[in-house]
């Protein structure tokens, strides 16, 4: 009976390696937020002490290159 649990644990533990799990969700994550941030700044009343064209660039170009590093990892 131990040895059937102890199997039991160690297929069960199969299904947590990381290879199976998003390798990097912190990215993606960031995607989103940045996405949001951008139609914030776009929809913003005011603009930001002249600085919301040029955060919106930056913002830009930080997804822009995210997505191009996400595509480098399949």
């Amino acid at each position: 009976m131990r040895s059937a649990l102890l199997g039991l644990g160690i297929v069960g533990s199969l299904a947590f390696t990381p290879a199976r799990l998003e390798p990097h969700p912190h990215i993606r994550s960031a995607v989103a937020e940045l996405e949001a941030a951008r139609n914030e700044l776009k929809t913003a009343a005011h603009d930001f002490g002249g600085h919301r064209v040029e955060a919106m660039r930056a913002v830009d170009a930080a997804i822009k290159q995210l997505k191009i590093a996400q595509q480098y990892d399949k």
